[in-house]
């Protein structure tokens, strides 16, 4: 916000299209595949929500079901712009597992009526009378009731069951818990994140007026409407409820993927530790909603393995071992396995310092080429080929980069959480932004990213300085013995909006008396 540029929208509606386009694809695949024998029934309905608002659905019952007895009940509600068939091969699987299933369109999406409130107060009370619908239309335990959902459909359970306390346990998957903390952290606007959001949004759904005011405003860098737009996104973050979520008692299982650039892990695990009943958190390579991809088209997937299996404990009771297992499971970038811990904290065993010594005067408004890759696409690369957005560090343009590399390392670095920036900063205007960024750095000066975030400031003192703390992206990456870490500072990366004006200048100094560093959290060796 402050004096930034509007960010050009054509290239993200463009992403956005795509991303539509394949994701219903994929469910016209899902909804095409061969039935098996003695299938669960599957019928469309309509639901009417909060204020009479008409929402499409899908429930899915167990073969045979004859309303002798009842199932539990799993909701799911449909991610960020696709259709209600989206989770039509999970809903099978649970069925076949003996739960009554209902997936439903969130309003202002495809045939549901209204207009997109972000998970507003009208979505929360929607969550509700569909509960309500299910329980009188369909042979569902009331005693024993579920949400889940990826992105969109991640973030209304959490509150949801923040609200609505039949609502036992809950699987929010690559979801938001504070969506102030996701789109705008470090005081800076994700624009590309922000631009796919609103192009899907344009074409699959109905944007309400109150949500377009928002996206203008962040486009347009208001400053003026930036504690507006805060109180907005708290009234949308489960973090506001989260006495309310603990006091309710249900249990949680968040999974995200260390790239999301929508919703990025830091304030996943941040919430995670706010919780007091019982919880799980998982992490894993991917980008935004990827990890759990496989799984919509009926494909092996651990994320919806684990989701059927905390349902089926915490739902039916069965005693399956994963409340058992150590709550926090952590599956590294760069090597296959996973990683279980007792609490977050304890992925992270030890920290080493990088210094970022010296004083270094930065030119504004030039991408000196280290950046934080493209949306969806790089770590998407990452994932899968293990290819993260790559960098030649001795060749980074000192005018625009300032670069500070630890020593050679002699035994591998497995960076197991949140790294931190420390330093002091003189800018020459009151407002500004820099992009931190931690690279693996091979032995021909290629860095590979590890980690980065923005940060932006507004209303300083020109010419004063001042001292920054900045919380990069939480990971887990293996640096390989021989290598080395570098840090570097930018002021232009296209994930972001910059705020610093034509001409502006940044000075990094680290004083005798508060040196600056970056602090590496690193699993025990």
């Amino acid at each position: 916000m402050g004096r930034g540029r509007t960010a050009p929208r054509t290239a993200p509606r463009t992403a956005a299209a795509a991303a539509v386009s394949a994701a219903l694809i994929a469910g016209t695949v899902v909804g095409l595949a061969p039935a098996a024998q003695a299938t669960p029934s599957v019928r469309f309905v309509d639901i009417v929500g909060d204020g009479g608002t008409v929402l499409k659905a899908n429930v899915v019952t167990p073969a045979g079901a004859d309303g002798s007895h009842s199932y539990p009940l799993v909701v799911l509600p449909t991610s960020w712009s696709l259709p209600q068939i989206e989770y039509l091969a999970q809903a099978r699987k649970l069925a076949d597992s003996g739960y009554v299933v209902l997936t439903y369109n969130v309003r202002g999406f495809w045939q549901s009526g209204g207009q997109i409130e972000v998970a507003g107060p009208p979505d929360i009370a929607d969550a509700s009378k569909v509960i309500d619908w299910a329980l009188a239309n369909t042979p569902a335990d009331p005693r024993h009731i579920g949400m889940g959902g990826v992105s969109y459909g991640a973030g209304i359970s959490l509150l949801a069951a923040a609200h609505d306390k039949r609502i036992k346990a809950v699987a929010a998957l690559s979801g938001w818990a504070d969506l102030v903390a996701s789109i705008y952290s470090g005081r800076t606007q994700h624009v590309q994140a922000l631009g796919v959001l609103d192009g899907a949004a344009t074409l699959t759904g109905r944007e309400s007026p109150e949500l377009r005011e928002i996206f203008d405003n962040l486009y347009a860098s208001d400053l003026s409407k930036e504690q507006a737009m805060i109180d907005w996104g708290k009234k949308r973050s489960a973090l506001t409820y989260v006495d309310q979520l603990n006091s309710n008692g249900a249990a949680v299982l968040l999974a995200n993927a260390w790239g999301d650039t929508v919703f990025p892990v830091n304030q996943y695990a941040d919430f995670y530790q706010k919780l007091t009943g019982p919880k799980r958190l998982e992490l894993r390579p991917g980008d935004h909603a990827t990890a759990e991809l496989t799984g919509l088209f009926g494909l092996p997937n651990d994320v919806w393995t684990d989701t059927q299996r905390w349902f089926d404990h915490y739902l039916k009771g069965s005693d399956n071992g994963i409340d058992r297992e150590q709550p926090v499971q952590l599956k590294p970038r760069s090597t296959g396995g996973y990683e279980g811990y007792p609490d977050w904290k304890s992925a992270t065993a030890t920290r080493r310092k990088i210094t970022l010594g010296g004083t270094t005067t930065l030119h504004a408004n030039v991408d000196s080429g280290a950046d934080g890759g493209i949306v969806f696409l790089s770590s998407i690369l990452d994932q899968f080929a293990q290819l993260p957005p790559i960098a030649s560090i001795p060749l980074l343009p000192r005018r625009w980069a300032a670069v500070w590399q630890s020593e050679h390392y002699g035994a591998d670095q497995r960076v197991r959480g949140t790294a931190t920036l420390h330093t002091t900063l003189t800018p020459t205007d009151e407002s500004g932004t820099f992009v931190a960024y931690l690279y693996d750095v091979g032995p021909l000066g290629f860095g590979r990213l590890v980690t980065h975030a923005p940060y932006t400031w507004h209303g300083r003192t020109p010419g004063e300085p001042f001292g920054v703390d900045l919380d990069l992206f939480s990971t887990a990456y293996d640096v390989p013995a021989g290598h080395r870490l570098a840090v570097v500072v930018d002021t232009v990366d296209p994930l972001y909006t910059e705020h610093n004006p034509s001409g502006a200048q940044l000075t990094f100094s680290s004083p005798a008396d508060d040196p600056s560093y970056v602090s590496v959290p690193l699993r025990e060796q």
